[in-house]
């Protein structure tokens, strides 16, 4: 397989990153340091330019609603690839949780043409039944992260079978300088289209077949590491990500079979997604209780979980003021943005075994 920059712009940045943090791109910084960042990022749309008749996804072509052009595609992989690099900052994130990728394409694209084959990142993906074609996908470091296994789960509405949503998708590895195994689950739970309420019964849904595969870990596995991450377009205190998959707050007493969710604890900060000028925590990271055991060889570095706040990722809010995410488009209006979402990032430590 060829790995190349896919333009001199790209190269310019590569180098100035590399320049600001040597350690970038060297797995023994890792292994001396003993610590890695995990990132999750809503990408807004990363569609091709070629139709699938099999998906509404014409109005990403460029004869489409939103004149989607190879230029504008282009762009876009380039925006995404600084966006995962710089939120890495002194390493690029060992994984990198992503919803709204079309296809396989565009991931080959952002993997293996962007600088981030120079980071040996792979791909783990599957097609989901999502009617516009939008997918999950988990991005991984070849020499640092070692999958042994992945599957895509299927969510069915059983008196609604016409409802069709993603995938959630789960992947099970290991680290190469440590023994402990790390299962991965990857999320975008349907929107809130039609209303945060009247929708509430399909991510209620999800979020019940995701609590029982956590069971079924439970059940089979002494105290797991579990790492969910994802959109789930509800906040923390829903129904569906409180009741229903019972992920806990940092505030309520850890039990290693707790799945405890991080972002219930910035509520006092700004979210990673403004709507009508209020922002909010609809991305989140949660991991089972015994990830926060410091004394466990592999668990979160406590407070590092944050929402990336790059000023070259925020514009100006000119109608509710502040700041917003410099978005790809506003409406139907092109703005040429990275997302109109914030990357999340949180740091695990490893020691050697």
């Amino acid at each position: 397989m060829n790995f190349f920059l896919s333009n001199r712009t790209g190269a310019f940045f590569l180098l100035g990153f590399l320049l600001l943090f040597p350690g970038n791109g060297n797995s023994q910084s890792l292994l001396t340091e003993n610590k890695f960042s995990v990132i999750f990022y809503n990408v807004e749309n990363l569609f091709d330019v070629s139709d699938d008749t099999l998906k509404l996804d014409e109005e990403f072509l460029p004869d489409g609603t939103r004149h989607w052009t190879s230029r504008k595609y282009y762009k876009k992989i380039n925006h995404l690839y600084k966006s995962i690099l710089a939120s890495g900052e002194w390493d690029p994130p060992v994984l990198v949780g992503l919803c709204e990728v079309e296809n396989e394409k565009v991931l080959n694209r952002l993997v293996y043409t962007s600088p981030l084959s120079k980071m040996e990142y792979r791909f783990i993906h599957y097609e989901s039944p999502d009617v516009r074609g939008i997918d999950v996908a988990l991005l991984y470091r070849n020499d640092l992260f070692h999958p042994v296994s992945s599957k895509a789960i299927s969510i069915c509405f059983e008196d609604h079978p016409e409802i069709k949503t993603r995938d959630i998708l789960y992947v099970k590895g290991v680290f190469p300088f440590n023994i402990d195994t790390l299962h991965i689950f990857v999320n975008h739970w349907p929107s809130r289209r039609g209303g945060q309420l009247e929708s509430e019964y399909k991510r209620k849904k999800v979020a019940s077949v995701l609590r029982k595969e956590v069971d079924s870990l439970f059940r089979v596995i002494h105290d797991p590491s579990i790492l969910i991450m994802g959109d789930f377009n509800d906040k923390p205190e829903n129904k569906s990500i409180k009741d229903v998959l019972n992920a806990k707050s940092l505030d309520d007493t850890i039990d290693p079979s707790a799945i405890i969710n991080l972002a219930g604890a910035v509520n006092n900060r700004p979210g990673s997604y403004k709507y009508q000028g209020v922002w909010q925590q609809l991305d989140q990271i949660m991991v089972s209780g015994v990830l926060l055991n410091e004394n466990s060889s592999l668990h979160v570095e406590p407070g590092s979980f944050t929402v990336v706040q790059s000023s070259f990722l925020l514009m100006d809010d000119e109608r509710y003021l502040g700041n917003k995410p410099f978005s790809t488009f506003h409406g139907y209006k092109y703005l040429g943005g990275f997302s109109d979402h914030l990357p999340l990032k949180v740091s695990l430590v490893l020691r050697k075994k």
